[in-house]
């Protein structure tokens, strides 16, 4: 059920967030959802390997790339979910930011947070 709540909530952030930011796209409320489930399992598969593989950049910036690897696994995520754009690298960097920062909020409104 937390999981479901959790896809629900971030498919209407990434909606919300594409009426906001100019450079993103989404074509309609299923496709956010589909955008969730994505982001998802980037998160649980693709991203652990990249901030292993980028450890010592991440210790170098202090655990500023950490932004970086957001911004690609958003950008990851354009390239396989028909329906969801997003324009350029600086786009998807604003855009992951804010998403976390609005899940962050939304968890902790809701109850959910970890």
């Amino acid at each position: 059920m937390k999981l479901l709540l959790r896809l629900l909530v971030t498919a209407a952030l990434v909606l919300l967030l594409s009426n906001i930011l100019t450079g993103v796209h989404v074509a309609s409320f299923g496709t956010a959802v589909i955008v969730a489930v994505v982001l998802g399992l980037l998160n649980v598969f693709i991203k652990p390997i990249l901030v292993i593989l980028t450890l010592p950049v991440t210790f170098v910036t202090l655990g500023l790339f950490l932004l970086v690897i957001n911004a690609i696994i958003i950008l990851l995520c354009t390239n396989i979910v028909g329906g969801f754009a997003v324009n350029s690298f600086w786009t998807a960097l604003l855009f992951s930011i804010i998403l976390s920062i609005l899940q962050s909020i939304t968890y902790k409104i809701l109850g959910d947070d970890k």
